[in-house]
């Protein structure tokens, strides 16, 4: 049996805090994944003897793959129905490709005949891809059901916000800490007990996040149910030429992505505290300071949105990361970097990590506001025009998060090449030259501010405020309770 919720006179459908917490472990599941294929490159150069030129070309050519793919998996999840629900077999299956296509890749590759681990590899990698969209795409799509209720969309940010710093922190420090130092090196044990937790934990946390939409995932809880248009796969173009707010998300999550990604990228972290700081183990240092700091924005963000809509904790979020770029970066040029250090922390070293943790904390928050607004975007669609088309929304967003994701290591590249890097990255040891400051800044700094100044742009023209879905939602349970009436047997 459904919960249901009143907010200003309207009924929603409700969702009990435990199943958004479980349900968020859907992403979770796929992020493990994705820290585990950041690896793939020292186990196919390391293990299997491929060069690391056709290893990267491989996963940067995967992209093109994925722009078939993903419209192609969006109208499978679309066009899905079962005994068992929309949306559950298609997690189960999802999680059950990604741990096929690792385990098979990371066991099978390296002992093939020379001849054939090149064309294996990338077969493997595409089915990798495969499964990874079909899970990455139903945590978006699925939210349509899970809950409609605007003041607990937004608490699906704090779990998965909290969960990824697990999996991208905790896993970081745990190989480097644990795995590294237990096997000597990336050696195939190494693989073989990193990928074994991975698969393990990822199919536990799919399993968790299918128990909470069991009583979700039901046709009474699809778009209109039985009023639904049926939607064509030529139906999609017309669908993102004349869905607004879909368009201007889009924008807002693409430029919000890259700049993420961009901050991720080793020589990022090596220019900034190796070079700039002179200090490269404040890195790793540094984000377990600011682990705290960023959980606590997270949660305010999302108390915001609870209260106010995703979109206003959205602009409202963005404008302090514009705030706090442009300090970090006034901040630099007053003072000399390597003062900052840890161990003989002065009034600069405070500084710094405020504000520092304030920025990562922005970076952690505005991704995760994202996520649940796919969810408005695709109850917007159902109100305009009667369509129920999550997969292909939830699969556009998958796209754009591949993409962006790809373009981040060209981005540094260029950036590093136009101050003479052409052949290598700029290297622990270097000196601080000028030129090397600035692009420091502009990569750490310079690059959030332009995307944030974008997502500004696009909220602008963004119009589905808590206003705009209160009005949504109330149409669209109109419509489901009048398609419910005329079904009724006559008495």
């Amino acid at each position: 049996m459904a919960n249901t919720a009143i907010e200003n006179g309207q009924q929603y459908n409700s969702a009990k805090l435990w199943q958004i917490g479980l349900f968020a472990l859907n992403n979770t599941a796929t992020n493990l994944y994705l820290f585990i294929i950041g690896f793939v490159s020292y186990y196919a150069t390391g293990i299997a003897g491929l060069t690391v030129v056709v290893v990267s070309a491989v996963i940067g050519l995967s992209r093109v793959f994925d722009a078939v793919t993903d419209p192609i998996i969006g109208f499978i999840i679309d066009k899905t129905e079962s005994k068992f629900g929309k949306f559950r077999p298609l997690m189960i299956l999802g999680n059950a490709i990604l741990a096929g296509s690792v385990l098979i890749m990371y066991n099978v590759t390296h002992s093939l005949p020379e001849a054939l681990q090149l064309p294996f590899f990338i077969v493997m990698y595409a089915i990798y891809i495969v499964g990874y969209t079909f899970q990455t795409a139903t945590t978006k799509a699925a939210q349509t059901v899970l809950t409609n209720d605007p003041k607990q969309r937004p608490l699906f940010s704090i779990f998965d916000a909290t969960y990824n710093i697990g999996v991208f922190t905790g896993g970081q420090i745990f190989v480097a800490s644990y795995l590294v130092d237990k096997h000597g090196d990336f050696t195939m044990s190494l693989f073989t007990e990193l990928n074994t937790y991975g698969i393990v934990l990822s199919g536990i946390f799919t399993i968790l996040a299918v128990i909470a939409i069991n009583n979700r995932d039901r046709k009474e809880f699809y778009g209109l149910a039985d009023g639904t248009v049926q939607t064509k796969f030529r139906d999609y173009w017309p669908i993102l030429k004349g869905n607004r707010p879909l368009q201007m998300l889009v924008i807002a999550a693409s430029t919000d992505k890259i700049a993420g990604m961009v901050l991720r990228q080793p020589a990022v972290y090596i220019m900034f505290f190796g070079i700039m700081m002179g200090d490269y183990a404040l890195s790793g240092t540094v984000s377990l300071v600011t682990i705290v700091p960023t959980l606590l924005i997270t949660f305010l963000g999302v108390r915001l949105a609870t209260k106010t809509g995703l979109k206003n904790a959205l602009v409202k979020a963005t404008w302090l990361g514009i705030i706090t770029a442009f300090l970090l970066v006034g901040f630099f040029l007053l003072i000399e970097p390597s003062t900052i250090s840890l161990e003989n922390i002065g009034l600069t070293t405070i500084i710094f990590l405020l504000l520092y943790a304030v920025l990562r904390g922005i970076e952690s928050l505005t991704p995760a506001i994202v996520i649940p607004m796919i969810a408005d975007v695709s109850d917007y669609e159902t109100y305009k025009t009667g369509r129920y088309v999550p997969g292909m929304l939830g699969t556009i967003f998958s796209f754009i998060d591949k993409v962006m994701s790809s373009l981040a290591p060209a981005l540094v590249g260029i950036t590093v090449g136009f101050i003479g890097y052409e052949n290598e990255f700029p290297q622990l040891g270097e000196a601080l030259t000028t030129p090397l400051l600035v692009a420091t800044l502009v990569l750490m700094f310079g690059i959030p501010i332009v995307g944030w100044l974008i997502t500004l742009t696009a909220m602008h023209f963004y119009h589905l405020d808590e206003k705009k879905m209160e009005e949504v939602q109330t149409a669209i349970a109109e419509v489901k309770e009048k398609v419910k009436e005329e079904e009724s047997p006559a008495i």
